[in-house]
């Protein structure tokens, strides 16, 4: 349980199996109030390419998801229990590059997160943009990677690719094909996509 700024929240964190650890991850869960918790299969999947590029990844549940203390926010207060989670993992683990990711509701999250704290990296899988992260002042200035299926039934990957274009110098944008929201059939390629981008920034 992490102190957040509207009560407990609920966490999970993962680390490498070996012990050596080289930085560190946020990962945020889909909307609180369509059934997005931290166990959700895709925040479940980036949480483990992380630990397989040797970060610890501490995954948690918005404000009222779980055993998180508080009422949702309307991404809000949400933007500040990712925050609070990023202030934590960054004290256990001072001097360490910190990266942020999330899935749908969550990427949206991240990105502002990332824009906001700072980051060494930022992963968006489905961002839900147009709703949650539009608008904004400034944008991550990190290596960022987006990933989007073609066949998204929840977030229009038109408006994604549109945001993508309005951004500068922006993110690597990777188009599954055949793909809906909740990458079924995918997460291992997923897994692997998100594996491949952490390495290349951190030269692995």
């Amino acid at each position: 349980m992490l102190s957040g700024p509207a009560g407990r929240l609920e966490a999970v964190l993962e680390t490498p199996a070996d012990g050596k650890i080289d930085g560190c991850a946020i990962v945020c869960h889909p909307h609180p109030r369509q059934g997005g918790t931290m166990h959700n299969k895709v925040a479940h999947m980036l949480a483990r390419a992380f630990v397989n590029r040797q970060m610890a990844a501490l995954r948690f549940n918005f404000r009222g998801v779980g055993k998180s203390e508080g009422l949702y926010d309307e991404a809000r207060g949400e933007l500040q229990d990712a925050l609070a989670a990023a202030r934590w993992l960054q004290g256990r683990y001072a001097g360490l590059p910190l990266w942020f990711g999330g899935f749908s509701f969550g990427a949206a999250i991240a990105i502002r997160a990332a824009a906001e704290f700072g980051a060494a990296g930022l992963v968006s899988v489905a961002p839900a943009v147009s709703r949650f992260a539009g608008g904004m002042s400034k944008q991550p200035a990190c290596p960022w990677l987006i990933v989007h299926g073609d066949k998204d039934e929840l977030v229009n990957i038109g408006e994604t690719i549109e945001w993508v274009q309005t951004l500068g110098p922006g993110p690597v944008l990777e188009v599954f094909e055949d793909t809906g929201h909740f990458f079924h059939g995918r997460l291992l390629r997923l897994r692997s996509a998100v594996e491949n981008f952490i390495g290349g920034v951190r030269g692995q």
